[in-house]
């Protein structure tokens, strides 16, 4: 099935694999792509400038000052004009230079002024791919929203074999085509999301409330990602000092039945990703004045329970999201408790983190979560920022809603 006139900017690195690139736009032509390139310096020394301007019937982009188009900035009118830019092959040096921020030549200007998604395509030799300066370049590029295809294991031109052999230019088509196809489905389908987090607060008096450590960080991370693959996101967000994401739509709360009422003016939407550390317990009477310190006041704090945001809306049978995905903070049998509250609940997924920990969860940079769904599969992240977790179990939300629209249609 050939793809209608989608755009690609393909940036060629330094790496054997570069003439790799060749075939590659042969590929994607035939099947309808229009296709521009930049070539770096390094990338230079492995294919030419006639080959691809030959290949792609477009010029051939190597300089980030170029005297003959003065009347356009090269590198903001690539990266408009691309529907998705692809980089390959990705080395260590140039994904290093992204995970900083650089901004030093044509290519990695492109890409830092881009607002299109961007598929790093990697090679290199397994030592470099393993170490660990490009893991963590790796996992801060995912985390930046980076998208990744490979390196794939095999025998390198260098004679080693392992992990940091180039994807083949056939699967990097499949990866192309799959991409537009999700998105243009995404585009189609009008997807609407919603995000809940951060924690709730429930006032005794004026001056004191019942609260917890959450920092709504997780969820922030969460409503952006989706976002940024098109999803028409709403967050719902209590008490923080995080910043809002611009272009993303915040409404802000303070208790948890304000969230409650907030949640059934935005339904219906297909997705609900319920993120938000919730109060349990309110008082039962809130005291217009401060309570004053007596012994009479001390040990009296009515309860009672509020409104269970998650379990409305997975058993909310009129509105119900076609997905539903609920968080389980647990201070002790993560998984058990977990998967009871994902059957208890009636969710679609759960995301299961251990509050416990003191170097991550609750108010901190970093997480770990398990994603757990209804026929018991269980996908562990370990230990890394929250925006890297938040790439992931977005990936995750996607691919299952996916799967079961294609399955309903």
């Amino acid at each position: 099935m050939k793809t209608k006139g989608h755009k690609i900017l393909l940036i060629i690195g330094g790496g054997i694999s570069a003439y790799k690139s060749l075939d590659l736009i042969r590929i994607l032509k035939k099947n309808n792509f229009e296709i521009r390139t930049v070539l770096t310096k390094s990338g230079k020394e492995f294919v030419t400038p006639l080959s691809l301007t030959s290949l792609t019937s477009n010029k051939t982009y190597e300089d980030l000052f170029d005297i003959e188009n003065e009347s356009e900035i090269d590198h903001i009118s690539l990266s408009r004009w691309a529907d998705l830019i692809v980089v390959l092959p990705t080395t260590a040096n140039f994904m290093s230079k992204l995970s900083l921020g650089k901004a030093e030549d044509l290519a990695t200007t492109i890409i830092l002024a881009s607002n299109k998604d961007i598929l790093l395509v990697p090679a290199m030799n397994v030592r470099m791919w393993m170490h660990k300066a490009t893991q963590n370049n790796y996992k801060n590029l995912i985390g930046y929203g980076y998208r990744f295809l490979g390196p794939v294991t095999g025998e390198m031109a260098c004679g080693e074999y392992g992990e940091g052999k180039m994807s083949s230019p056939r699967q990097i088509y499949t990866e192309v085509k799959k991409y537009f196809q999700d998105k243009d489905l995404i585009k189609k389908k009008k997807i609407k999301a919603l995000v809940t987090a951060g924690p709730t607060r429930e006032y005794l008096d004026p001056v004191r409330y019942i609260s917890n450590e959450s920092s709504g960080k997780q969820g922030y991370e969460i409503a952006i990602a989706l976002s940024r693959v098109g999803i028409n996101t709403t967050l719902i967000a209590g008490p923080s000092d995080l910043q809002p994401h611009q272009g993303l739509k915040i409404i802000k709360i303070t208790t948890a039945e304000e969230m409650l009422q907030a949640v059934k003016k935005i339904l219906p939407v297909d997705i609900a990703i319920c993120a938000a550390a919730v109060s349990d317990f309110k008082p039962k009477i809130f005291s217009k004045a401060k309570i004053k310190k007596n012994l009479d006041n001390m040990h009296k704090l009515n309860l009672e329970k509020n409104p269970d945001i998650l379990e409305f809306l997975a058993k909310n049978n009129k509105n119900r999201p076609k997905l539903v995905v609920g968080f389980s903070a647990e201070t002790e049998n993560l998984i058990e408790n977990s998967e009871y509250k994902l059957k208890n609940k009636n969710c679609d997924l759960i995301i299961a983190n251990d509050v416990s920990k003191k170097d991550f969860g609750f108010n901190k940079d970093f997480n770990e979560v398990s994603i757990i769904d209804t026929s018991g599969k269980v996908q562990t992240i370990s230990k890394n920022k929250k925006s890297y977790i938040a790439s992931k179990i977005t990936k995750s939300i996607i691919k299952k809603f996916l799967i079961n629209e294609k399955n309903i249609n």
